[in-house]
């Protein structure tokens, strides 16, 4: 159904979803099973501009917002999650940068972004200090002119590949309040004491890169800080407000794919005589989905409608990250059930759709926090 997409916005979700639709399905059973990130696929969306689209112009974006992001989100995600993840995230981090960055970092870092030469990531979960952003330990300590940064980071997305890091650190351990403790801080991959090390068979987005990454006297230029010393918290809250709505975009597109594959099958497989489409049990499944799946869609929209508009709201986001990140789970596991011992097979691709969904309600904030910064702000409102 139409959500009121101007026709520049309908036409990048067409580009989107014929790219993905083309491309995808050569490479994404393959990509899940080696757990290779599809670096052919990434350089094509890249020459098509469908790579950060939300890069400005002058550092060869496209300069688009966070609706037409979300586009392409959603139609990468209704193919195929695994490849989905890997387009999006190849940015992963980028929003920190443009918001806090100078002129030169913008240039420096920014620009071989779209173009496909480089890809970055962005480091903040440590082992000890998940959620709880305001534990994380890894520190940067002034020297000279540099940062020697020590610490451990895990579950870090392109942490194998990417040329560099944004890395959430803490700066100035003896600030009375703990939020004014962190800084962000652009760290090259090549730098002596950075290691890597993949975290494999993970559930699902499989293609997608995961590390544990470790620094160890790692070395960078204090012109590597982002904006100032100790705002990093509110910079990593700012960076949330943004990525989680395309995280709940890919979640609708998820969805959106899952009941797809499920109405595809109950169309042409019969059991008693009949298309499975006829038994009212698969019908109310699907209209069920399909309610679901357009109530996500409407609040991710709205979401970030608004926040293009410069009228973020931290509630409504976290609302559409844990309501959609739901609506993808269980359309998910209905279009698994829907396809019976089928969809428990391999060769099925609702298989890896049913594995792909559940990071969605874990990562860039668990369902537990959304729900607890639902809570907080509706309770802060006068009614």
């Amino acid at each position: 159904m139409d959500f009121g997409f101007s026709k520049e916005q309908h036409d990048i979700r067409m580009a989107a979803r014929e790219f993905a639709e083309k491309e995808f399905p050569e490479v994404a059973r393959e990509a899940d099973i080696k757990e290779e990130f599809p670096f052919d696929v990434w350089r094509k969306a890249s020459d098509l501009g469908l790579i950060g689209c939300f890069i400005p112009e002058e550092y060869n974006g496209v300069g688009l917002g966070i609706t037409e992001y979300c586009c392409i989100a959603e139609e990468f995600w209704r193919v195929d999650p695994g490849c989905g993840q890997c387009m999006i995230s190849a940015v992963i981090g980028a929003e920190v940068i443009e918001m806090n960055g100078t002129g030169e970092q913008k240039e420096k870092y920014l620009s071989p972004l779209p173009t496909g030469e480089k890809i970055m990531g962005i480091a903040i979960t440590e082992p000890d200090a998940g959620s709880d952003t305001l534990a994380a330990r890894t520190s940067a300590v002034k020297d000279g002119d540099d940062y020697v940064i020590n610490g451990t980071k895990t579950f870090i997305t392109n942490g194998d590949i990417a040329e560099f890091l944004v890395v959430y650190c803490l700066t100035r351990p003896e600030a009375e309040k703990p939020k004014n403790r962190y800084s962000m801080i652009i760290v090259e991959t090549d730098r002596p004491g950075y290691e890597s090390n993949k975290l494999k068979d993970k559930l699902g987005i499989r293609a997608s890169n995961t590390c544990e990454v470790s620094f160890r006297e790692v070395r960078v230029p204090q012109e590597n800080l982002l904006g100032e010393d100790g705002s990093g918290f509110p910079y990593l809250m700012g960076f949330f407000n943004r990525s989680r709505i395309t995280v709940a975009a890919a979640a609708v597109g998820l969805a959106q794919g899952a009941m797809e594959m499920a109405i595809r099958h109950i169309k042409g497989r019969r059991q008693f005589g009949k298309p499975l489409s006829e038994f009212q049990v698969n019908q109310f499944k699907i209209a069920e989905m399909g309610t679901m799946i357009e109530a996500a869609r409407n609040l991710t929209y709205k979401a970030a409608g608004m926040a293009d508009n410069g009228n973020i709201d931290p509630g409504l986001v976290a609302m559409a990250k844990w309501f959609c990140g739901q609506v993808a789970v269980r359309s998910a596991d209905e279009a698994l059930q829907m396809h019976g011992g089928y969809g428990y097979i391999g060769d099925y691709d609702i298989s890896r759709f049913y594995r792909d969904a559940k990071i969605l309600e874990i990562y860039e904030g668990s369902k537990e926090i959304e729900k607890q910064i639902v809570a907080r702000h509706l309770l802060k409102k006068q009614f």
